[in-house]
Protein backbone atom coordinates (compact mmCIF):
# COMPACT_ATOMS: atom_id res chain seq x y z
CA UNK A 1 0.00 0.00 0.00
CA UNK A 2 1.37 3.42 -0.93
CA UNK A 3 2.10 6.02 1.73
CA UNK A 4 -0.36 8.42 0.08
CA UNK A 5 -3.20 5.91 0.10
CA UNK A 6 -2.49 4.95 3.70
CA UNK A 7 -2.49 8.58 4.82
CA UNK A 8 -5.74 9.28 2.93
CA UNK A 9 -7.46 6.32 4.63
CA UNK A 10 -6.35 7.44 8.11
CA UNK A 11 -7.56 11.01 7.61
CA UNK A 12 -10.82 10.27 5.73
CA UNK A 13 -13.99 11.53 7.47
CA UNK A 14 -16.99 9.23 8.07
CA UNK A 15 -19.01 8.74 4.91
CA UNK A 16 -22.23 10.09 6.43
CA UNK A 17 -21.84 11.53 9.94
CA UNK A 18 -25.53 12.57 10.10
CA UNK A 19 -26.59 8.97 9.50
CA UNK A 20 -24.39 7.80 12.36
CA UNK A 21 -25.84 10.48 14.62
CA UNK A 22 -29.39 9.45 13.75
CA UNK A 23 -28.56 5.81 14.38
CA UNK A 24 -27.06 6.67 17.75
CA UNK A 25 -30.14 8.71 18.67
CA UNK A 26 -32.45 5.81 17.76
CA UNK A 27 -30.41 3.38 19.85
CA UNK A 28 -30.51 5.79 22.81
CA UNK A 29 -34.29 6.15 22.50
CA UNK A 30 -34.74 2.39 22.40
CA UNK A 31 -32.63 1.98 25.53
CA UNK A 32 -34.62 4.70 27.32
CA UNK A 33 -37.92 3.08 26.27
CA UNK A 34 -36.78 -0.29 27.59
CA UNK A 35 -35.66 1.26 30.89
CA UNK A 36 -39.01 3.05 31.19
CA UNK A 37 -40.91 -0.19 30.62
CA UNK A 38 -38.82 -2.03 33.19
CA UNK A 39 -39.37 0.76 35.71
CA UNK A 40 -43.12 0.76 35.04
CA UNK A 41 -43.31 -2.99 35.58
CA UNK A 42 -41.31 -2.69 38.76
CA UNK A 43 -43.74 -0.07 40.11
CA UNK A 44 -46.90 -1.83 38.93
CA UNK A 45 -48.55 -4.16 41.39
CA UNK A 46 -51.50 -6.52 41.38
CA UNK A 47 -54.41 -4.70 43.03
CA UNK A 48 -55.34 -6.26 46.38
CA UNK A 49 -58.90 -6.71 45.09
CA UNK A 50 -57.67 -9.02 42.33
CA UNK A 51 -56.86 -11.94 44.61
CA UNK A 52 -60.49 -12.51 45.55
CA UNK A 53 -61.27 -13.20 41.88
CA UNK A 54 -58.28 -15.42 41.15
CA UNK A 55 -60.14 -18.69 41.70
CA UNK A 56 -63.08 -17.66 39.54
CA UNK A 57 -60.76 -16.55 36.72
CA UNK A 58 -58.86 -19.84 36.87
CA UNK A 59 -62.08 -21.88 36.93
CA UNK A 60 -63.70 -20.12 33.98
CA UNK A 61 -60.50 -20.09 31.94
CA UNK A 62 -60.01 -23.82 32.47
CA UNK A 63 -63.66 -24.46 31.55
CA UNK A 64 -63.44 -22.54 28.26
CA UNK A 65 -59.78 -23.11 27.27
CA UNK A 66 -58.78 -26.31 29.08
CA UNK A 67 -56.65 -26.88 32.15
CA UNK A 68 -53.67 -25.15 30.50
CA UNK A 69 -55.71 -22.10 29.52
CA UNK A 70 -53.76 -18.85 29.91
CA UNK A 71 -55.12 -17.47 33.18
CA UNK A 72 -52.62 -14.55 33.13
CA UNK A 73 -54.17 -13.27 29.90
CA UNK A 74 -57.67 -13.10 31.36
CA UNK A 75 -56.39 -11.50 34.56
CA UNK A 76 -54.44 -8.96 32.50
CA UNK A 77 -57.55 -8.21 30.46
CA UNK A 78 -59.54 -7.44 33.60
CA UNK A 79 -56.66 -5.27 34.78
CA UNK A 80 -56.83 -3.33 31.53
CA UNK A 81 -60.60 -3.05 31.51
CA UNK A 82 -61.44 -2.13 35.10
CA UNK A 83 -58.40 -2.49 37.39
CA UNK A 84 -60.53 -5.13 39.18
CA UNK A 85 -63.23 -2.66 40.15
CA UNK A 86 -66.51 -4.62 39.86
CA UNK A 87 -68.55 -1.41 39.81
CA UNK A 88 -66.50 0.33 37.12
CA UNK A 89 -68.46 2.29 34.53
CA UNK A 90 -66.98 3.92 31.46
CA UNK A 91 -68.05 7.18 29.85
CA UNK A 92 -69.66 5.25 26.99
CA UNK A 93 -71.66 2.94 29.28
CA UNK A 94 -69.50 -0.17 29.68
CA UNK A 95 -69.91 -1.86 33.06
CA UNK A 96 -68.22 -4.21 35.49
CA UNK A 97 -64.96 -6.09 35.69
CA UNK A 98 -64.96 -6.95 31.98
CA UNK A 99 -66.63 -3.70 30.88
CA UNK A 100 -69.59 -5.09 28.98
CA UNK A 101 -71.73 -2.71 26.99
CA UNK A 102 -75.42 -3.32 27.80
CA UNK A 103 -76.26 -4.66 24.34
CA UNK A 104 -73.25 -6.99 24.34
CA UNK A 105 -74.14 -8.22 27.81
CA UNK A 106 -77.71 -9.00 26.70
CA UNK A 107 -76.41 -10.83 23.63
CA UNK A 108 -73.94 -12.85 25.73
CA UNK A 109 -76.78 -13.81 28.08
CA UNK A 110 -78.80 -15.10 25.15
CA UNK A 111 -75.96 -16.73 23.21
CA UNK A 112 -73.94 -18.60 25.80
CA UNK A 113 -74.13 -17.50 29.44
CA UNK A 114 -76.90 -18.96 31.58
CA UNK A 115 -78.78 -17.02 34.22
CA UNK A 116 -79.75 -13.37 34.65
CA UNK A 117 -77.61 -10.80 32.85
CA UNK A 118 -75.64 -9.02 35.58
CA UNK A 119 -72.59 -7.14 34.25
CA UNK A 120 -71.99 -5.57 37.68
CA UNK A 121 -71.89 -9.00 39.32
CA UNK A 122 -68.20 -10.05 39.35
CA UNK A 123 -68.93 -13.75 38.92
CA UNK A 124 -71.23 -13.13 35.95
CA UNK A 125 -68.79 -10.68 34.40
CA UNK A 126 -65.87 -13.11 34.60
CA UNK A 127 -67.96 -16.00 33.30
CA UNK A 128 -69.36 -13.96 30.41
CA UNK A 129 -66.03 -12.31 29.62
CA UNK A 130 -64.15 -15.59 29.33
CA UNK A 131 -66.99 -17.06 27.28
CA UNK A 132 -66.79 -14.07 24.93
CA UNK A 133 -62.99 -14.42 24.70
CA UNK A 134 -63.45 -18.03 23.61
CA UNK A 135 -66.15 -17.06 21.13
CA UNK A 136 -63.81 -14.53 19.54
CA UNK A 137 -60.79 -16.85 19.75
CA UNK A 138 -62.63 -19.54 17.78
CA UNK A 139 -63.58 -17.09 15.05
CA UNK A 140 -60.07 -15.93 14.22
CA UNK A 141 -59.75 -17.30 10.70
CA UNK A 142 -55.97 -17.57 10.55
CA UNK A 143 -53.13 -17.04 13.03
CA UNK A 144 -49.45 -17.90 12.84
CA UNK A 145 -48.98 -18.42 16.59
CA UNK A 146 -51.02 -18.63 19.78
CA UNK A 147 -49.94 -15.07 20.52
CA UNK A 148 -51.28 -13.89 17.15
CA UNK A 149 -54.59 -15.66 17.73
CA UNK A 150 -54.97 -14.06 21.16
CA UNK A 151 -54.03 -10.64 19.77
CA UNK A 152 -56.71 -10.91 17.10
CA UNK A 153 -59.27 -12.15 19.64
CA UNK A 154 -58.49 -9.31 22.02
CA UNK A 155 -58.70 -6.83 19.19
CA UNK A 156 -62.17 -8.20 18.49
CA UNK A 157 -63.13 -7.79 22.15
CA UNK A 158 -62.13 -4.14 22.01
CA UNK A 159 -63.37 -3.19 18.57
CA UNK A 160 -65.49 -5.97 17.11
CA UNK A 161 -64.63 -9.14 15.22
CA UNK A 162 -65.84 -7.64 11.94
CA UNK A 163 -62.87 -5.29 11.85
CA UNK A 164 -60.52 -8.19 12.57
CA UNK A 165 -61.85 -9.95 9.48
CA UNK A 166 -61.51 -6.78 7.38
CA UNK A 167 -57.90 -6.30 8.44
CA UNK A 168 -57.04 -9.88 7.59
CA UNK A 169 -58.58 -9.54 4.15
CA UNK A 170 -56.42 -6.47 3.49
CA UNK A 171 -53.19 -7.96 4.86
CA UNK A 172 -50.37 -9.64 2.96
CA UNK A 173 -49.79 -11.75 6.11
CA UNK A 174 -53.26 -12.17 7.58
CA UNK A 175 -52.05 -14.52 10.32
CA UNK A 176 -49.52 -12.04 11.72
CA UNK A 177 -50.81 -9.51 14.22
CA UNK A 178 -47.66 -7.40 13.85
CA UNK A 179 -48.32 -7.04 10.12
CA UNK A 180 -52.12 -6.92 10.24
CA UNK A 181 -52.99 -5.03 13.42
CA UNK A 182 -51.59 -1.78 12.04
CA UNK A 183 -54.01 -1.80 9.10
CA UNK A 184 -56.91 0.61 9.50
CA UNK A 185 -60.06 -1.21 8.32
CA UNK A 186 -62.03 2.01 7.96
CA UNK A 187 -62.41 3.37 11.48
CA UNK A 188 -61.52 6.70 13.09
CA UNK A 189 -57.74 7.07 13.57
CA UNK A 190 -58.18 7.42 17.34
CA UNK A 191 -60.13 4.15 17.45
CA UNK A 192 -57.46 2.49 15.32
CA UNK A 193 -54.73 3.57 17.73
CA UNK A 194 -56.69 2.29 20.71
CA UNK A 195 -57.55 -1.01 19.05
CA UNK A 196 -54.01 -1.59 17.80
CA UNK A 197 -52.59 -0.95 21.28
CA UNK A 198 -55.17 -3.02 23.18
CA UNK A 199 -53.53 -6.48 22.73
CA UNK A 200 -50.14 -5.07 23.74
CA UNK A 201 -51.57 -3.53 26.89
CA UNK A 202 -52.84 -6.95 27.93
CA UNK A 203 -50.19 -9.35 26.63
CA UNK A 204 -47.17 -7.09 26.97
CA UNK A 205 -47.91 -4.68 29.78
CA UNK A 206 -50.17 -6.43 32.31
CA UNK A 207 -49.72 -10.15 31.66
CA UNK A 208 -46.25 -10.28 33.32
CA UNK A 209 -47.85 -9.17 36.60
CA UNK A 210 -49.90 -12.36 36.68
CA UNK A 211 -47.34 -14.86 35.43
CA UNK A 212 -47.54 -16.81 38.71
CA UNK A 213 -51.28 -17.36 38.21
CA UNK A 214 -50.84 -19.85 35.38
CA UNK A 215 -49.40 -20.38 31.92
CA UNK A 216 -48.80 -17.11 30.08
CA UNK A 217 -48.94 -16.61 26.34
CA UNK A 218 -45.51 -15.96 24.83
CA UNK A 219 -45.16 -12.32 23.79
CA UNK A 220 -44.32 -10.50 21.54
CA UNK A 221 -45.93 -12.29 18.64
Amino acid sequence: MSTRASRARRTAAPANPKAWMRRGAIVALLILAELYLLAALACAQIPPAANQYRQAIARETAFRFGVTGPVPVVAAQIMQESKFNPLARSQVGAQGLMQFMPTTAEWAGQAGVDGPVQPLNPQWSIRAGVWYDRWLYDRVKVAETECDRWAFALSGYNGGSGYVNKRQKLSARPGSWAETGQINPGIHPANQRENQAYPHQILGRWQPLFKTWGRPVAYPC
